[in-house]
C-alpha cells in the first residue's frame, strides 16, 4: 500500500500508472463519478467489463477474464510489463484490491492507495486520461494463487483455513444478492471491513493479530466472498501483515451457493473449534 502523500510526490514519475477502480453495487455509474473528478492522469477501469468476464453458473458473478483479454485491456490502459501501478477507489480498497491482486498474482508491481481518493489532498481533474498503449504479456492465472470450487471442497475437509470476507450477516444467513443463505461449511467469518479503521487499512501488527485469531499460520489459506472481489481485500491485508499469499476462490459464494449439490452451513461463526466432517455437516470434534 502507499499513502496519499507518497502518491502526490510521485504522481508524475515515469513508469507509474494510477488507476481509478470505483464501482458501485447499487447501480450508480462509476464512470460518471470518475468524469466528475479523479486523480490527475488516472485511467478508469470498470470491474464488470475490464476485471471480469461474463458471469457463468460455474464461474460466478465475476470470473477472471481470459488472460488474452486481460492483457489487451491493460495494454490499452497504458499498463505494461514494467509499469508500476497504484489503484484506488472510495470504498476502503474493497474494489481496488481486486486489480491489485490480479496484477500481483502475475508478478507486476502494484499497490493500493491507502484510504482511497478520500485521502487525496491534491487537485482533482475532469480531463480524460490519454494512455499510451503498452505491451502487457499474456500470462495464465497462476494455479498457486487461485482455487477452483473442487479444490475448495477438498481443502475445507483437510488442514486448510477457509475465510469468508462477506459481512457477518451474509455469512450467517445470506442476502438478496446471494443465491442461497449460508456459507461454505467450516469457513471462518473474516469480514473485509474489519481490516479497516475509518476507511484506512489497519497497521501490520493489528492485522497480524486479527488473522492470528482466525487461525492463519502455516496452514494453506483460501479466501472467498460473494463474487471474488472483496476477498482480495483479505488477501491484501494478509500480505500487509506479513502472512504471505493465500489463494482466491474466484467464483466464491456466487458459484458455490448456486450449486445446490454443494453443502451449505448457516449461522454465525462457531470459532476455532468448528469444522466439517466428510459430508459437510458440523463436526463438534473440532476437525477445523
Amino acid at each position: 500500500m502507499v499513502e496519499a502523500d507518497w502518491l502526490l510526490e510521485h504522481l508524475h514519475d515515469p513508469g507509474l500508472t494510477v488507476v481509478d477502480s470505483r464501482w458501485y453495487l447499487d447501480g450508480r455509474s462509476a464512470k460518471d463519478v470518475y468524469d466528475s473528478g479523479h486523480i490527475p492522469g488516472a485511467v478508469f477501469v470498470d470491474l464488470d467489463r475490464d476485471l471480469a468476464s461474463e458471469p457463468t453458473f460455474a464461474g460466478g458473478r465475476h470470473p477472471l477474464p481470459h488472460p488474452d483479454e486481460f492483457a489487451r485491456t491493460m495494454s490499452l490502459l497504458g499498463i505494461g510489463d514494467n509499469q508500476r501501478v497504484v489503484v484506488y477507489d472510495d470504498e476502503g480498497a474493497a474494489i481496488a484490491s481486486r486489480l491489485w491482486w490480479m496484477l500481483d498474482a502475475l508478478g507486476l508491481e502494484a499497490a493500493v492507495l491507502n484510504g482511497g481518493i478520500g485521502k487525496w489532498t491534491g487537485d482533482l481533474s475532469t480531463d480524460p486520461a490519454e494512455p499510451v498503449r503498452s505491451w502487457f504479456s499474456t500470462t495464465p492465472w497462476p494455479t498457486d494463487r487461485v482455487a477452483s470450487i473442487d479444490e475448495v471442497d477438498d481443502l475445507r475437509q483437510g488442514e486448510a483455513l477457509v475465510l469468508d470476507a462477506r459481512d457477518a450477516e451474509r455469512f450467517a444467513a445470506g442476502s438478496a444478492i446471494d443465491p442461497r443463505p449460508g456459507h461454505v461449511p467450516g469457513a471462518r467469518s473474516a469480514p473485509f471491513a474489519e481490516n479497516l479503521v475509518d476507511g484506512v487499512m489497519k497497521s501490520e501488527s493489528e492485522l497480524r493479530q486479527r488473522f492470528d485469531s482466525l487461525g492463519v499460520g502455516d496452514r494453506p489459506v483460501v479466501v472467498y466472498c460473494g463474487s471474488g472481489v472483496t476477498a482480495c481485500h483479505d488477501l491484501l491485508a494478509m500480505r500487509r501483515a506479513g502472512l504471505g499469499n493465500g489463494r482466491l476462490f474466484v467464483g466464491s459464494w456466487s458459484a458455490w451457493g448456486a450449486d445446490t449439490d454443494r453443502p451449505a452451513e448457516e449461522g454465525p461463526d462457531k470459532g476455532p473449534g468448528s469444522g466439517v466432517d466428510e459430508t459437510g455437516d458440523p463436526d463438534l470434534g473440532g476437525r477445523y
